[in-house]
């Protein structure tokens, strides 16, 4: 059984469509996916627009608060016979996600299937959105207060070597493309969309599982790995992206892998999307991976 919850979390903090998509793909059917148990949505939202000067993330003080919420139930339905099913939101719920895991004494590793590999920081992110930082809290340690939902002093939440981000931007497309991937650890597996496309993604998504060396492993999904063409609702669509039959090729394997013990989805724009065709699509997709 998939127990689904509901992180409508924003890390702009300004309300955006993303902290509505949870409510939207349960209207689409989300919830009705056979295997798939509703459980409502966690208190995990930023309401706080300011960027804190010490961190330099927006919304800090609810994004702790956010992380806790989601961590605690993860923990909890990772100690259970179901496996969690987390609808965002955004990209900022990963941090709760694998905190929650390390709490039920699980040690996973990463497939990350994203447009962006959310290798800033507090201080080099140009927006200030936690959304923009996951990787770096993950594998670095994230800042003050948030650390210490997971312990504080500990290791950080992921060894970068069982870490693989799926489906971002080549570097040539653009310079802000270039910095941000050069902040990505060397040992993370980076593979673009161009390049999944060139080397199959059943090849790459088994050289995603290679990395696990025996651990468990954990599905994130950013829908801005699709093409703009593809999917145009999210908050930062891109050319060069994945199109919906390369995505499944490669999300197939990992979400029916046996290590899996979970999935996450985040970056659905409901308000970009007015007739609703494009969040159809996301169920229709999801059905066939949970499958």
């Amino acid at each position: 059984m998939w127990a689904m919850a509901g992180a409508p979390i924003d890390s702009s903090g300004r309300d955006r469509g993303e902290a509505r998509a949870p409510a939207a793909l349960r209207s689409a059917g989300l919830a009705e996916i056979p295997g798939v148990e509703d459980r409502g949505d966690l208190a995990a939202r930023i309401a706080d627009p300011v960027r804190d000067p010490e961190t330099g993330v927006i919304g800090f003080a609810d994004l702790v608060r956010a992380t806790e919420a989601i961590a605690a139930w993860v923990a909890e339905v990772a100690a259970s016979p179901d496996r969690p099913l987390i609808v965002g939101g955004d990209c900022s719920l990963l941090p709760g996600v694998f905190a929650g895991l390390h709490r039920a004494g699980i040690e996973a590793g990463l497939s990350m299937i994203d447009g962006h590999p959310d290798a800033y920081d507090g201080a080099s992110s140009l927006t200030g959105e936690a959304a923009d930082m996951d990787l770096t809290f993950l594998v670095g340690g994230g800042p003050g207060a948030l650390a210490e939902v997971w312990g504080g002093d500990e290791p950080p939440l992921l060894d970068s070597r069982r870490v693989s981000v799926l489906g971002h931007r080549p570097a040539d497309s653009d310079p802000e493309v270039a910095r941000e991937l050069g902040l990505v650890p060397a040992d993370v597996l980076l593979i673009d969309a161009p390049a999944i496309v060139e080397r199959g993604p059943a090849a790459v998504a088994a050289e995603s599982l290679a990395r696990l060396d025996g651990r468990a492993a954990w599905l994130h999904l950013d829908l801005d790995v699709l093409d703009a063409e593809a999917l145009p609702a999210v908050s930062y669509p891109q050319p060069h992206g994945l199109d919906w039959e390369s995505l499944a090729e490669l999300a197939r394997p990992l979400a029916t892998a046996k290590a899996l013990v979970g999935i996450s989805l985040a970056d659905l724009e409901p308000e970009r999307d007015p007739d609703g065709a494009h969040t159809r699509r996301v169920v229709e997709f999801l059905d066939e991976m949970l499958a």
